[in-house]
């Protein structure tokens, strides 16, 4: 059994995202557990607009001690139209919980600054872009970056994204691919946009994707002029018909490029579009890849966040998802310590045992939905687009069947298992 005084370990981190900055805060947190973040970037930013904060959100944040800063828009008020016409075809409102952990919709920018705000100083180092990892004999991994370092760790996190490098190394013949949809986000003043939509949350949905409109920010901490308000847009194609190179992160696009995705809709929603100064829009292509059937290789290296399940934002949530990783990584270690002669290695099985099966849950729901869609258009094929319409807006209303995501307390998941532990042990 191992020591009173736990052996040292070293931790890489690669990928200084909102999973890698809450790792890094789980991790370091631990006695004699050395943590460096690895971020490719020169700066370390988020890219893209807003970001949904939701009650499974908050819950880890609050365990990370980083939630009382994260501040933003409270959806009161979220209203799914028909982006042709207008029509008002769905109205939620706000959850019944305490208006602190109700859905936000927040800056990017402003969950990562307090994260990163809650990381030791000086664990963080930029311009680190991972070229190779070598598993190597006597139980660790070594590290190569571009610009010629090297770094030897006891344990790998890979969160590094969609586009993970660490998963190409150790999970050989997994891909991503286009899933043929779209999007492009920006932030425009709140003062330029039509009262009519800039008081809440907007779904505007069309025959080939939707318009996204929502506040970021709380009044009550940004002055009228410093407000902002957050247009993001989809389209979706057959992804087999696509031409040219497609981009994960955010490239400039131009506004006639976007609005021409969007001249069938209602004029509120051309005209709002059309209010965006040249050179705001930034594009992003959605990849997606299968499902990966084990989270952890080498018995040192694990993956978190998008790097484990490359769904591309499928439902939303994927700041909480990461979070929620990187807490129960933290707590896999620390048990293990006391537990296992095999501390790394085991620690991993426990991760890989929570959030596997959380994840292959997901990709289930989703292959369900594909499959009731598919059953729809096939039963009606002459289905209209209000008649697709409503069948995409049953997917909103998820209520109870959804809870096991938007209201998952990742620290009563974490005592649960240990409970089930004891039980397997009398």
């Amino acid at each position: 059994m191992p020591s009173a005084s736990p052996a040292p370990i070293r931790v890489g981190i690669i990928g200084g995202g909102p999973g890698g900055l809450g790792t890094a805060i789980a991790l370091s947190a631990l006695p004699n557990v050395s943590v460096t973040i690895y971020e490719q970037a020169t700066v370390l930013r988020e890219i893209g607009a807003g970001i949904q904060i939701g009650l499974n959100c908050w819950k880890v944040l609050d365990l990370f001690d980083a939630a009382d800063r994260v501040k933003g828009h409270r959806v009161t008020k979220n209203l799914h139209r028909n982006g042709l016409t207008g029509e008002l075809l769905l109205s939620q409102g706000a959850s019944s919980d305490p208006p602190r952990v109700q859905s936000h919709r927040v800056r990017r920018t402003r969950l990562q600054s307090e994260l990163k705000a809650r990381v030791p100083e000086g664990i963080i180092k930029l311009k680190k872009r991972l070229a190779k990892i070598e598993n190597l004999d006597d139980g660790t991994a070594r590290l190569f970056f571009e610009d010629g370092t090297e770094a030897v760790v006891d344990l790998v996190v890979g969160g590094d994204g969609i586009r993970s490098v660490v998963r190409d190394h150790t999970f050989k013949g997994h891909e991503i691919q286009f899933t043929g949809t779209t999007i492009w986000r920006t932030l425009i003043p709140l003062a330029t946009v039509s009262p009519e939509i800039n008081d809440h949350t907007s779904w505007w949905h069309g025959k080939a994707g939707h318009v996204y409109f929502s506040p970021v920010d709380d009044p009550s901490e940004t002055s009228d002029d410093k407000q902002m308000f957050e247009i993001a847009c989809r389209n979706i194609i057959n992804p087999a018909t696509a031409l040219g190179k497609r981009y994960s992160w955010g490239v400039p696009a131009t506004k006639e490029r976007v609005e021409a995705h969007f001249t069938d809709f209602d004029p509120l929603v051309r005209e709002t579009l059309a209010s965006v100064p040249e050179g705001n829009w930034k594009e992003f292509a959605a990849f997606a890849g299968p499902r990966l059937h084990t989270l952890h290789a080498w018995g040192k290296v694990v993956l978190i966040g998008d790097a484990s399940h490359p769904l591309s934002g499928a439902f939303g949530s994927g700041a909480a998802f990461a979070l929620e990783d990187g807490y129960i990584l933290a707590r896999a270690i620390e048990y293990t310590r006391l537990n296992s002669a095999q501390i790394i290695p085991d620690a991993l099985k426990i991760f890989d045992a929570i959030r596997s099966p959380y994840y292959a849950r997901m990709y289930e729901y989703l292959d369900e939905q594909k499959s009731n869609a598919i059953q729809a258009k096939a039963a009606n094929p002459d289905q209209t687009f209000e008649e697709g319409l409503k069948i995409r807006l049953d997917m909103f209303k998820g209520g109870e069947n959804m809870k096991w995501i938007y209201r998952n307390n990742i620290e009563e998941v974490w005592e649960s298992y240990l409970n089930e532990l004891d039980k397997g042990k009398k």
